[in-house]
């Protein structure tokens, strides 16, 4: 059972082409589950679409479920097509989020942190004015967002754990490691899985979100794991999902996990 639970189509503003294509491209793949995951609009702003490089205009977000729902039934039979969205976390907007999520019949909700401290986390220049024991509290700071979105009780997968490495490599070696296994172990506790993302390849850092070490940790406090390629264009589906599946094996994992219905779904591995 090979699935993909993390794409992305132009809706957003940052990835190539239609929702179909992803598709068509998982079935050339062979996988038997895709799940649609494009950004969440920014449903907190009182504009419609503050970031059109970043995310989908909120007026388009009912357009996109319903292309995802009528593409599904298309391809009924040929591969399991499944409505996710990849869901910005910010803790003092949660109830809005809520709010628009619950109006539509998602199979699961992937919620990332892309922001801590309202600053990219991929922007190099928030390390550069910092000394190291700020930029270790960055780290704790970002780990902390990460386990609140987990007790929020909104997600079914929490997306790229470790992200904020992407343009900066040397954020793995920041020492944190009780704020990374205090958030493991808040992930362990609320049942919510936590995907290994193969996107971090296309980034400075190169390799897969999270990190091996992250990756033992997590299977030592019971975390269930989920992949995602993080497609931004249909080539990339199901990218390495095979080298994942026997990294995890490896590491001590037994299965993996899709969500239907914001049911897990148990692959063994």
């Amino acid at each position: 059972m090979k699935f993909d639970l993390h794409t992305h189509h132009f809706r957003c503003g940052h990835a190539d082409d239609t929702i179909e294509a992803y598709i068509q491209a998982g079935i050339k793949t062979g996988l038997n589950v895709i799940g649609i995951s494009d950004h969440s609009p920014y449903f907190a702003s009182d504009e419609d679409q503050p970031s059109p490089g970043i995310a989908m205009a909120k007026s388009d977000f009912a357009n996109y479920i319903d292309e995802v729902l009528r593409l599904k039934a298309k391809y009924e039979g040929q591969i399991d097509v499944l409505l996710g969205v990849e869901s910005d976390f910010f803790p003092q907007h949660a109830q809005v989020y809520g709010d628009v999520y619950a109006r539509y019949p998602f199979d699961y909700i992937i919620g990332s942190v892309h922001q801590s401290r309202g600053v990219s986390i991929f922007n190099r220049n928030r390390w550069k004015k910092l000394n190291e024991a700020q930029q270790i509290d960055e780290k704790r700071h970002y780990y902390d967002l990460i386990g609140q979105s987990a007790r929020s009780g909104m997600f079914q997968i929490l997306g790229h754990i470790d992200a904020m490495k992407g343009y900066y490599p040397a954020f793995s070696a920041l020492a944190a490691d009780d704020a990374i296994d205090d958030c493991l172990k808040t992930i362990a506790e609320s049942s919510v899985s936590i995907e290994i993302n193969t996107s971090g390849k296309t980034k400075d850092v190169g390799g897969w979100y999270p990190s091996d070490a992250i990756l033992e940790r997590a299977q030592h406090f019971g975390v269930t794991v989920s992949f995602g390629s993080d497609a931004h264009k249909p080539s990339r589906v199901g990218d390495d999902w095979e080298l994942v599946a026997k990294r995890l094996k490896e590491i001590g994992f037994t299965e993996w996990f899709y969500y239907k219905n914001k049911k897990p779904v148990r692959v063994p591995l």
